[in-house]
């Protein structure tokens, strides 16, 4: 028995705002490794550092097509990548509202592979022991 690796194609990274060009860099690179041809959808609030990125990928001489940057609005764009059936994979980080229609979306048009990263908001862990009235300065 034998075990043969295949790109998937074309997959669509949707990056946030924050943290803009270290959360497409984390998708990229696996992505590309794997073979894969990416459109990065970055946020319309923060795309400066993306658009960079793809600017560095054409000086560095990646095949045209190979590497996409595209701006704009989640609504338009967004959905314009997650229900195109040429699209086989799409990673999102984000809100869990958004992640929704993302995985609805992608499941009504060709079943496409998605990985959801979402809501994380900083957790933290708060024991019974805490003491409330203390100060940071306190505490340190």
């Amino acid at each position: 028995m034998t075990t043969r690796k295949e790109a998937i194609g074309v997959c669509a990274l949707i990056s946030p705002w924050n943290y803009p060009l270290l959360m497409m860099i984390w998708k990229v690179g696996p992505a590309l490794a794997a073979g894969n041809c990416i459109i990065c959808k970055c946020s319309e609030v923060t795309p400066l550092s993306s658009l960079y990125f793809g600017s560095l990928c054409v000086e560095a001489g990646f095949p045209p097509g190979v590497v996409s940057v595209l701006p704009g609005y989640g609504p338009v764009i967004g959905e314009a990548l997650t229900r195109h059936p040429d699209i086989q994979k799409v990673s999102f980080t984000g809100s869990s509202f958004v992640g929704k229609k993302v995985l609805n979306a992608s499941s009504e048009s060709n079943l496409k592979k998605v990985t959801l990263e979402l809501g994380g908001k900083s957790p933290i862990i708060v024991f019974d022991d805490c003491d409330f009235e203390k100060t940071v300065e306190e505490c340190f």
